[in-house]
């Protein structure tokens, strides 16, 4: 209960806040005060003209009107700007007092700086001394026992200690912590990857076989010169198409043969570049086409070769049941059933471009999903199927008499053809990302190197620089 002053009381002892001299500051705001109640009465019964000053002694004011003056009040005593704001209060100014140690040893309050809110936003804080703390160091104490965690890392408690006490561990792979003291680490989305410091995502790089790349440009070249080889060796029989060595070889389906080389070459180059839409369902259906095409042709001049050989016997008419016609049939119809698997495949599911995020966690390959893989393997299936149809066959007529070599030619290069696309099989499905297309271009080109190269080099070699071998009685002749 609050005791009331009666008049009787002795200042010098008593024990008040506000009569403890220790303390100056309260008695400065006490000082403050004052002054500014006696500015407020002052500028009530007061009326300052141009030069003289008068003031109404006997006036008797009420509270409200010194209150309503108060919050006018604007001046400066020992040192101290005094006037309030719009709400009455007054700027806010405050001391910043350090307890230090003296060299005597006792422990005083020094103002190392202070706080003026009526300052511009930037000088309102100042320190002008250094802060010394219980241990009389400058050093900020921390109170934790273990120091903050970075972004990257997340806190970890140590088992039974305080929970200031934790260990910092790295965000697991695949994850970012982007604050300080982080208790957990979050995932970054499917096309996003950490950087080094992982305490932010960055969209993965995109990767394919690109026109850029060193690869690329090789299987390009090769593509080209292919085509190129394709279309002289061409030429070359279309200028010869008189002579024996052009015509014994079924010369029709020869320059079929060549032509189908030809889009084969070229059709590895929908391979390269960034799959869209439509080179995602040109690069499988022309292959396996153009493929089909053309080992119908190698298949065609086959029976041609036993056909022609069955024919010489006496009696047999067997050439008549597989003239021109029936050749160029036999081409039309094998590659008719390609086109059908092919059409099935793209009108059930099409191959379709995707971003592939699962083989590689850093990056995205973009690639050319099969959409269904029984389409591809079909188109696949049906192409080793009349390859190896072809080769028996050749195996057959390899030890036909002389002027009908060209089964063994054939034999040759089917056995190339088969070699390369039975080690692609394995090489395709373990080969990661953009490397997978790399061995498929590989594949096709390697292939159309060995039937252009096996065929039709021996006879372009003869033609052009053994002519005198390029004759019927020499073709009849050689034993």
């Amino acid at each position: 209960m609050k005791r009331q002053c009666d008049g009787t009381e002795d200042i010098e002892t008593l024990l008040n806040p506000y009569t403890d001299t220790a303390q100056l500051r309260i008695t400065n705001m006490v000082y403050k005060a004052v002054y500014a109640i006696a500015h407020a009465i002052h500028n009530a019964v007061c009326q300052e003209t141009q030069f003289v000053t008068q003031c109404d002694k006997n006036i008797r004011l009420e509270s409200k009107q010194v209150f309503s003056e108060l919050k006018k009040v604007n001046f400066f005593r020992n040192g101290y700007h005094v006037y309030f704001d719009a709400n009455g209060d007054p700027e806010a100014f405050y001391e910043l007092v350090n307890w230090q140690k003296s060299k005597s040893g006792a422990t005083d309050a020094v103002t190392i700086g202070y706080y003026d809110a009526s300052l511009p936003t930037g000088q309102q804080f100042r320190i002008n001394r250094p802060i010394t703390w219980v241990d009389g160091g400058t050093q900020v104490p921390v109170s934790v026992c273990s120091e903050s965690c970075p972004p990257g890392t997340r806190k970890v408690l140590q088992k039974g200690k305080p929970i200031c006490c934790y260990d910092c561990i790295p965000c697991p792979e695949g994850e970012i912590s982007n604050m300080t003291d982080s208790p957990d680490c979050s995932r970054c989305p499917s096309e996003f990857w950490p950087d080094a410091q992982r305490d932010a995502c960055f969209p993965k790089p995109v990767e394919f076989l690109s026109y850029d790349e060193v690869l690329a440009i090789i299987l390009a070249a090769f593509s080209v010169s292919g085509a190129c080889l394709a279309i002289i060796t061409a030429a070359i029989f279309f200028h010869h198409r008189t002579t024996p060595i052009v015509r014994a070889n079924n010369s029709e389906l020869s320059f079929l043969l060549l032509f189908s080389l030809t889009l084969c070459f070229l059709c590895s180059l929908t391979f390269i570049g960034a799959p869209s839409d439509w080179s995602c369902m040109l690069r499988h259906t022309a292959f396996g086409i153009t493929f089909v095409l053309c080992i119908s042709c190698v298949l065609g001049k086959t029976v041609v070769v036993l056909m022609a050989f069955k024919a010489t016997l006496p009696g047999s008419d067997v050439m008549k049941w597989f003239g021109p016609p029936q050749q160029r049939m036999t081409v039309v119809f094998f590659t008719f059933i390609q086109v059908i698997i092919c059409t099935v495949w793209l009108l059930l599911s099409p191959p379709f471009p995707m971003k592939n995020v699962s083989t590689y966690k850093e990056k995205i390959i973009l690639e050319c999903a099969l959409g269904s893989a029984v389409g591809f393997w079909a188109v696949l299936g049906y192409i080793g199927l009349l390859a190896v149809f072809c080769f028996v066959l050749a195996v057959l007529a390899r030890k036909l008499p002389d002027h009908f070599n060209e089964a063994k030619l054939i034999t040759f290069s089917m056995l190339i053809f088969c070699a390369v696309w039975l080690t692609f099989i394995p090489a395709y499905v373990s080969s990661p990302g953009k490397f997978t297309v790399a061995v498929e271009i590989f594949a096709i080109l390697a292939s159309s190197f060995g039937l252009i190269l096996c065929i039709f080099a021996p006879k372009c070699f003869i033609i052009l620089f053994q002519p005198e071998k390029n004759s019927k009685k020499s073709l009849m002749n050689r034993n």
